[in-house]
C-alpha cells in the first residue's frame, strides 16, 4: 500500500529534504526560552534583588549586554567560536549575516573529531535545519554569559566602562572557551565533557565576574552593609523564568528533539529541585529560618551543577549532584567566605564566584564521576567515553584540567581587559553618583517609594503626619498619604 506523505514534509519553497521541522521547530523555542532567561529573566531578577536606588542601572546592564552581544556575534564572534580553526583554542573570525550561509545545512562544529593519527573519529554533526537557528541557538548562550558576570559588578560599576567590556569580553573569552569545549578545539579533541555549558558559560562568568569584581572595587561601605532587595516576587519571577528557562538552556544542547534531550531537562529540573530544598533545610538548620533569597541561590547552583553532564548522568545522579550543590556552594558562601581575608576584599555583589564557578566546577568534576557510557554514546563525539564511575578515571582528570584551563584563562584575559579600559573610561563610578544610584546614572528611577527597601521603624524615623510623609529619610513620597 503506497503511503502518503504528509504535506509539510514534501519539498517544497523553504522546505529542503534536510530539514526536519519537528527539529527545528523544538531548537528555535529552545533557543528562545534560553532567550527569556536573559530578557526579561535575569532582568527581572537582577532589578529586584538591589537596593531601589540601583534597580534601573541593574537591570539595564543586563539589556545592553544582551543587544550588544547579538550584533557582535552575527558580525565576528560566532565564527570565532563555531568556525574553522585558526588556533587549537580558537576559531577564524567572520560574519554569520549572508543568506548563502544562514540558509544552508547546519553543522557543528566545522572543525571534526579525529583520532591521534589524524583519521576522523566522529564527524561533524548536522542537525536536521539551517545555520541560521544553529547560530540564534548559540547566540543566546553567548548572551546569557556576561549577563551572569554582571552580577558580581552591580551597584557601582561605571555604565560607560560595562559598555566597552561586554564586547571586548566576548571576543577573547568567550569565543575561546566556546570553540575550546564546542567548537572543534582542543578540549574538545581531547575528549572533556562540557554538555551544555558548565564551564564554558558558568565557570567562566564566575570567575570572570569576581575578577572583574577585583579591579572595579567595591561599592559603598553601607551598601556592603546592608543592600536589601526591593523587590522580592519580582525577584521570585525573574528566578521562575530563569528555572524553567533552563529546559532549553539542557534540552536544546543535543541539537535535536531525541532521547538526550528527554533526559536532559528531566534531570535539570531534578538537580535544581534538590539543591533548592537542601539549601533551604541547611537554612534552617544554622540560621533558622527559610530564606527566600537562599532558595534562589540553591536553585541556581542546581542548575548550574547539572548543566555539564545534564543528558549524559542518570536521574539518581541528579540527585546527588543536587545534594552536593546545595551543601559545598552553601559551605563555601556562608562560611569560606566570611573567613577569608582575599574573598572578603572581592565585592561579589551576587556571590556568582559561588553560585556560578564553584558551582560549575563542581559539575564538571562531577560529570567526570557520574557519565554514563550508554547516554555518552548517544551524544558525545568522542567515542567510548564514560565517567569514573563506569571505568574511565582519566575523564575526571580531563575535566579538572579543562576547569584549569577556563580558570587562568579568565583571570588573565579579564584582567587585560579591565587595565585596557581603565586607560579610557573609570571602572567604577565616582562616590556622588553611588550616593544617589540611578537618578545619577540615568536621570530615571524604578518607582517612587519610601526608604530604599527598609521597613518603617518609628523608633528610628519617628512619627510623621501628612505635612512630614514626603520628608521621610531624605526621600520623597510623591503623594502618598501615611495614615498611623
Amino acid at each position: 500500500m503506497a503511503t502518503t506523505v504528509p504535506l509539510a514534509y514534501q519539498n517544497g519553497t523553504g522546505v529542503p529534504e534536510w530539514l526536519n521541522k519537528g527539529d527545528n521547530a523544538w531548537q528555535m523555542v529552545a533557543a528562545t526560552v534560553v532567550g527569556l532567561q536573559s530578557m526579561p529573566g535575569l532582568v527581572i531578577l537582577y532589578g529586584s534583588i538591589v537596593k531601589k536606588k540601583w534597580a534601573v542601572n541593574s537591570a539595564f546592564m543586563a539589556l545592553y549586554a544582551f543587544a550588544a552581544v547579538l550584533i557582535c556575534w552575527v558580525t565576528w564572534a560566532y565564527k570565532m567560536s563555531f568556525g574553522d580553526q585558526l588556533l587549537p583554542f580558537w576559531g577564524k573570525a567572520g560574519p554569520a549575516l549572508g543568506q548563502k550561509f544562514l540558509i544552508k545545512h547546519a553543522i557543528v562544529p566545522e572543525t571534526v573529531h579525529n583520532f591521534n593519527n589524524g583519521t576522523v573519529e566522529t564527524s561533524a554533526a548536522e542537525p536536521l535545519y539551517p545555520m541560521a537557528t544553529l547560530v540564534f541557538f548559540q547566540f543566546v548562550f553567548a548572551a546569557i554569559t556576561p549577563i551572569l558576570l554582571a552580577g558580581a559588578l552591580l551597584g557601582r560599576m561605571n555604565i560607560k566602562a560595562w559598555m566597552a567590556f561586554v564586547p571586548l569580553w566576548l571576543t577573547f573569552s568567550y569565543t575561546v572557551g566556546a570553540f575550546s569545549l564546542w567548537g572543534g578545539g582542543f578540549l574538545f579533541q581531547w575528549g572533556v565533557i562540557d554538555f551544555a555549558g558548565g564551564y564554558v558559560i558558568h565557570l567562566s562568568s564566575g570567575v570572570a565576574g569576581f575578577t572583574a569584581a577585583y579591579w572595579v572595587g567595591p561599592r559603598l561601605q553601607k551598601d556592603r552593609e546592608r543592600f536589601p532587595p526591593n523587590n522580592v516576587l519580582l525577584m521570585l519571577t525573574g528566578a521562575g523564568f530563569l528555572w524553567l528557562g533552563w529546559c532549553g538552556f539542557n534540552g536544546g544542547a543535543p541539537y535535536a528533539a531525541n532521547l538526550v534531550s528527554s533526559m536532559a531537562v528531566l534531570n535539570t529540573n531534578i538537580c535544581a529541585a534538590t539543591s533548592l530544598l537542601v539549601w533551604t533545610c541547611l537554612d534552617v538548620i544554622f540560621f533558622k529560618k527559610p530564606s527566600v533569597i537562599g532558595a534562589v541561590q540553591g536553585m541556581i547552583t542546581g542548575l548550574v551543577c547539572i548543566t555539564p553532564g545534564a543528558g549524559v548522568v542518570q536521574g539518581w545522579a541528579a540527585i546527588v549532584m543536587g545534594v552536593l550543590s546545595g551543601s559545598i556552594p552553601w559551605f563555601t558562601m556562608m562560611i569560606v567566605h566570611k573567613k577569608s581575608a582575599l574573598l572578603q576584599k572581592v565585592d561579589d555583589t551576587l556571590a556568582v564566584l559561588h553560585t556560578h564557578a564553584v558551582a560549575g566546577l563542581l559539575g564538571g568534576a562531577l560529570t567526570g564521576l557520574f557519565a554514563e557510557p550508554t547516554l555518552c554514546g548517544l551524544f558525545l563525539a568522542v567515542t567510548n567515553s564514560k565517567g569514573a564511575f563506569y571505568g574511565d578515571g582519566m575523564q575526571f582528570v580531563k575535566q579538572i584540567v579543562a576547569a584549569a584551563f577556563i580558570i587562568g584563562w579568565n583571570i588573565v584575559v579579564t584582567s587585560i581587559i579591565m587595565l585596557v579600559i581603565q586607560c579610557f573610561i573609570p571602572l567604577r563610578m565616582p562616590d556622588e553618583h553611588l550616593l544617589i544610584g540611578d537618578d545619577a546614572v540615568h536621570g530615571e528611577e524604578a518607582y517612587a517609594l519610601w526608604g530604599d527597601g527598609e521597613k518603617y521603624d518609628d523608633t528610628k524615623h519617628g512619627f510623621c503626619d501628612e505635612t512630614q510623609h514626603d520628608k521621610l529619610d531624605g526621600t520623597t513620597a510623591l503623594g502618598l498619604t501615611i495614615e498611623l
